[in-house]
């Protein structure tokens, strides 16, 4: 009787100071708390749309689909295991941020669906050669795939491979991509074709 007594006094005072279930994940891997302004939509969108872009905004874990100015639906997102700044290198787990555009859809994926990203973009491919981790032939062949709104080059020590696609939103969990629940992705995989804009903000 008295471990039950000391119990229920227990969860008492730790429930008056705050404490939740949520407090015992790293904040990192928690998503922001939504404004009412991000509030998100159930309601299905009309397929195909007219002119998209797409533009994800990371430090609200959410991806904004537009027809032409509209917005027209938003969803929650999973980012990187390091979510918050720049991708800079292959293996930092960090979401690029900057202009891309989707240079491959695949409906295989071990992710249930997904839309490749134009990484690295100019940005990260001038940055990687100042820094040493590309060379000149690798900067011109990332250059001229931009050009041509093919996929740059991948297996550089800039990294690659990086996709919108599905498997869970809940967390933060992938090397770097941007991740929706099933039926977001399909939604979204169904509604934007190849070249679609892709901006990725902070």
């Amino acid at each position: 009787m008295r471990t039950l007594i000391a119990l229920t006094l227990a969860v008492i005072v730790l429930a008056s100071a705050g404490w939740s279930r949520s407090n015992a994940f790293p904040p990192a891997l928690r998503h922001p708390t939504l404004d009412a302004a991000d509030s998100l939509e159930t309601t299905s969108i009309a397929v195909p749309v007219i002119d998209p872009r797409i533009v994800v905004t990371k430090h609200k874990r959410r991806l904004h689909l537009f027809s032409g100015e509209n917005l027209i639906k938003t969803y929650r997102v999973g980012l990187g295991l390091s979510p918050v700044e720049d991708k800079n290198r292959a293996g930092d787990r960090r979401t690029p941020e900057g202009e891309f555009y989707i240079c491959m859809k695949n409906s295989h994926s071990q992710f249930y669906l997904s839309l490749e990203l134009s990484y690295p973009n100019q940005k990260h491919a001038e940055r990687g050669l100042r820094d040493g981790l590309i060379n000149r032939a690798q900067y011109n062949q990332i250059i001229s795939a931009l050009g041509l709104k093919q996929a740059p080059l991948q297996n550089t020590r800039l990294g690659g491979e990086l996709f919108i696609h599905g498997n869970g939103s809940q967390s933060d969990w992938t090397w770097g991509c941007v991740a929706l629940d099933d039926r977001d992705i399909r939604e979204l995989f169904d509604s934007v074709p190849v070249g679609t804009p892709v901006i990725i903000e902070h």
